[in-house]
C-alpha cells in the first residue's frame, strides 16, 4: 500500500531544552535562520517526569522571537486544565501524553477547538495499537525514543519497530497524523527513521551540542529516503 506521506519532506524540530538558556535569543535566532521547520518545546512538571523545565512565561518569550511554529510537548499530569493557557502562550502544535489522559478523545477535540494541531505522545513501553480508535482525530503522534524527562539519552532501538507499526496504522485508516520521533535523534539514525516512516525529527543535543548547529540542521533536513514506499 502506498503511503500518504510518500511525497512529503520530513520536518526538523530542534529541541529548545538542549539550547543555552543563558543565550536563548541567540539560539532562537539560529533556528530561525536555519532550515529547521519547528521549535520543539518540552514542558515538564516534576510529577509525570522526574524533571522540571519551563512553562508559559518562557514559551511566551520564545513566541515573540520565533519565526516558525511552536511544537509544545506537555510532559505533565492533567494537561486538559492548561490547554487554553498554552494556546495563549503561543503553541501551534500541542501534544499530550496518552498515559495521563483519562479522556483522550475529549482532550484532542478541545485542543483542535482552540485552533491548535493535536498531538499524542507515547512512552517507550506504550503500544502503538492503543491509538487505533482515535488515530483519525490526531494530527501528530510523538513516539518517545528515550524515557521522557531528560535530554541527551541513548536512542531505544525498539522505536524503529513502533514507527513501522504506526505507519501501517496511519496508512490503513487514511489518517493524516504525522509521526514524530523524540529522543536520541541524530545523524547516526535519522536516515533509518525517515525510511521507516518518520515525518518529524526532534533533535536536541545532536544540534545544540554540535560544533555547527546550523550545518547539522541542514544535514538532517537534506537526508533523502533511499527507497521509501514504492507503488
Amino acid at each position: 500500500m502506498p503511503s500518504n506521506k510518500k511525497n512529503m519532506a520530513h520536518l526538523i524540530a530542534p529541541s529548545i531544552l538542549a539550547a543555552d538558556f543563558a543565550n536563548l535569543q541567540r539560539d532562537i535566532t539560529m533556528v530561525n535562520q536555519s532550515q529547521a521547520d519547528w521549535f520543539h518545546l518540552d514542558v515538564m512538571d516534576g510529577r509525570f517526569v522526574p524533571n522540571i523545565s519551563f512553562g508559559m512565561p518562557v514559551i511566551e518569550a520564545i513566541k515573540k522571537h520565533a519565526q516558525k511554529p511552536l511544537d509544545v510537548h506537555l510532559m505533565i499530569v492533567e494537561p486538559e486544565k492548561y490547554l487554553t493557557d498554552f494556546k495563549q502562550a503561543g503553541a501551534d502544535v500541542l501534544t499530550v501524553h496518552y498515559e495521563v489522559c483519562a479522556h483522550l478523545h475529549r482532550t484532542l477535540q478541545a485542543i483542535r477547538a482552540l485552533g491548535m494541531k493535536a498531538g499524542v505522545a507515547l512512552n517507550p513501553h506504550t503500544p502503538v495499537g492503543l491509538l487505533a480508535d482515535v488515530i483519525t482525530d490526531i494530527d501528530l503522534v510523538c513516539l518517545m525514543s528515550v524515557n521522557p524527562g531528560f535530554g541527551g539519552q541513548k536512542f531505544i532501538a525498539h522505536t524503529l519497530h513502533k514507527v513501522t507499526q504506526l505507519r501501517h496504522l496511519i496508512d490503513k485508516t487514511k489518517s493524516k497524523a504525522l509521526i514524530e520521533i523524540d529522543g536520541g535523534v541524530g545523524l547516526n539514525n535519522a536516515q533509518t527513521l525517515i525510511e521507516a516512516g518518520a515525518d518529524v525529527l526532534v533533535a536536541g543535543s545532536s544540534v545544540f551540542a554540535s560544533a555547527n548547529p546550523t550545518q547539522t540542521i541542514e544535514q538532517l533536513k537534506q537526508l533523502k529516503p533511499v527507497a521509501l514506499y514504492q507503488d
